[in-house]
C-alpha cells in the first residue's frame, strides 16, 4: 500500500448494505482467542456480513470501543472500532472495520489501563504506542486505507489487532503486578 490510501474516504457501516446481527462475545480461555486468524476476501459476502455483525454487536455492548473477529468465535483478521464519545477520545474516525489490518508505524508509547469484554473480570495495564499508522482494507469496497491516529483510538485499533493475532491485553502486561479485577461494569 502507498501513501495515496489515506483515512477511510467516507466509509460508513452502512456501505456494507446488510443488516448486522448480534452475535455472543466469547470469554478467555476460549481457544480461538489464542490463535491468529488468517487474512480474509474484505469482499465475499462472508466478510461483508461479519463486518456487519461486529459493528452490531459492537453497538448493542455498554462501553464496547471496539470488537475483533474472534471474540464471536470466528478466527479472522477483521475488527470493528468506534471511539466516538469516549472521555479520553483525541483522534475518532467515527465507526468502521478493517480487514488484514497492519501496524507500519508506532511511536510515543505509554502505559495505560485496559479491558476486554472477553476478559470481563480483569483489566490491565499495557505499554502502547499513543501514534500509530495502520494500513488495512475496508469490507464490502476492497479499498485500501491508510488511517493515522492518535491517543486512545490508537489504543484501540492496537488491543484488537492483536485480537486477531490470537492475543489478549493479558498477554501485553508486564505481570501479575499489572493486572487488576475489574470494578466498574458497564
Amino acid at each position: 500500500m502507498t501513501a495515496e490510501y489515506v483515512g477511510l474516504g467516507g466509509w460508513t457501516p452502512e456501505a456494507l448494505a446488510v443488516p448486522g446481527e448480534v452475535r455472543a462475545v466469547v470469554s478467555a480461555p476460549d481457544p480461538v482467542l489464542s490463535r491468529p486468524g488468517p487474512e480474509v476476501d474484505p469482499t465475499s459476502d462472508e466478510s461483508v456480513r461479519l463486518a456487519a455483525d461486529l459493528v452490531a454487536t459492537m453497538r448493542v455492548s455498554p462501553g464496547c470501543v471496539g470488537l475483533a473477529a474472534p471474540q464471536v468465535g470466528v478466527g479472522a483478521q477483521m475488527f470493528a472500532v468506534d471511539i466516538t464519545g469516549h472521555p479520553k477520545a483525541v483522534t475518532v474516525h467515527g465507526t468502521f472495520v478493517l480487514c488484514n489490518a497492519r501496524v507500519v508505524e508506532a511511536s510515543r508509547w505509554k502505559a495505560g489501563r485496559e479491558g476486554c469484554m472477553s476478559v470481563p473480570d480483569l483489566t490491565g495495564d499495557v505499554k502502547r504506542a499513543s501514534r500509530l499508522v495502520v494500513e488495512g482494507v475496508l469490507p464490502g469496497t476492497g479499498a485500501a486505507v491508510r488511517l493515522v491516529t492518535d491517543g486512545f483510538e490508537a489504543r484501540a485499533l492496537q488491543h484488537e489487532i492483536d485480537h486477531c493475532a490470537g492475543l489478549l491485553f493479558l498477554d501485553r502486561v508486564a505481570g501479575a503486578h499489572a493486572i487488576y479485577q475489574r470494578k466498574v461494569y458497564l
